[in-house]
């Protein structure tokens, strides 16, 4: 299945929208905090800034600008962009959902905004499918004999991946998977009630960005994320790649960002995170971000196609005799 044209620029102008709105954010926030590295120590968790200045974005923000970027990119170059696009859409969901009960009217139009987009994004995707893209132009085949050529308009379908890195990226995304939703159970167990709600709604407590996904909510898609892309790689499916980028992504930028914070005092405020679990935690931030940094490197090259088996040129008509008998 290839995608038409036209939904190919509806699906990159989506992205580009998407991506414009959070950039415009980033520069407001970056107005407010003056220099970038100061930004930069906000996201890691540097608690000095968050009580001077109130900011909007976070790492997930960056993190979903340079997926926008590279969904519009591969819409524009392959035809073969549904699954980036259901993907991508279906992730933007997810992650602003819990905008819709965040304070401040300017958040709510802003994630109203990005729903709209996002359901724009999987709605392209599904009906700008057709069977055959008209963009392939005839020529040869691969694995297919030297006369053989394909049929005008149509392109081989997106490859599987291989083996080998398909297995092992659906190793590393069931085992950080499983990372964080032991984590996640554990905190919902030992931290105070009304502190486990705040995870997922994004109570006051928190002093998160106004854009910022909650934690636990974070955590929750990115479980699910992980999940998706360890049955898509185990079954070798067509959209493991886009799926186990994201997820790998995803991964990396909760690890990475996590990993940066460990050095800050007060980072572990409830007694029920302090002491060994403490630097377990840490060591888990860090095999995250190593684990999807992996999945990135094992998923970057696409498969290949499985040649097809050779099937001949249909015999031609004989040709006319030089003086046609009488009746011919």
């Amino acid at each position: 299945m290839t995608v038409t044209r036209t939904a190919r620029l509806t699906g990159a102008a989506l992205c580009a929208a998407l991506a414009l709105v959070v950039v415009l954010w980033m520069l407001r926030d970056l107005a407010a905090l003056g220099p970038s590295t100061e930004l930069l120590r906000y996201w890691v968790g540097d608690l000095r800034f968050r009580s001077r200045h109130a900011t909007a974005t976070s790492p997930v923000d960056a993190l979903l600008v340079l997926v926008y970027a590279a969904t519009g990119a591969a819409a524009l170059r392959s035809p073969l962009a549904a699954s980036a696009f259901t993907v991508t859409g279906l992730a933007t969901l997810a992650l602003r959902l819990p905008g819709l009960w965040a304070s401040g009217v300017e958040v709510l139009l802003t994630t109203l905004l990005f729903l709209a987009l996002a359901a724009g994004l999987v709605a392209t995707a599904a009906a700008g499918r057709r069977d055959d893209g008209p963009e392939s132009a005839p020529g040869p085949r691969p694995g297919l004999g030297p006369r053989s050529v394909s049929r005008p308009g149509t392109l081989p379908p997106p490859a599987r991946p291989s083996t080998g890195p398909a297995v092992a990226a659906g190793v590393l995304c069931a085992t950080a998977a499983l990372l964080w939703a032991g984590w996640e159970l554990r905190w919902a167990t030992l931290l105070p009630a009304d502190h486990t709600l705040s995870r997922f709604t994004g109570g006051r407590g928190l002093q998160l960005p106004a854009l910022a996904v909650p934690p636990a909510w974070l955590n929750a898609v990115l479980v699910l994320l992980l999940l998706a892309a360890a049955v898509s790689a185990f079954a070798r499916a067509r959209p493991t790649r886009p799926l186990g980028l994201l997820a790998g992504l995803l991964l990396a930028c909760v690890g990475a960002s996590e990993a940066a914070a460990a050095p800050h005092p007060g980072r572990h405020a409830f007694p029920a995170e302090q002491g060994l679990y403490a630097g377990a935690y840490d060591l888990g931030c860090l095999f995250s971000l190593l684990a999807g940094l992996t999945v990135l490197a094992l998923l970057a090259r696409p498969g290949r196609p499985r040649p097809a088996p050779y099937r001949p040129v249909a015999a031609l008509p004989p040709a006319p005799p030089a003086k046609p008998p009488p009746g011919w």
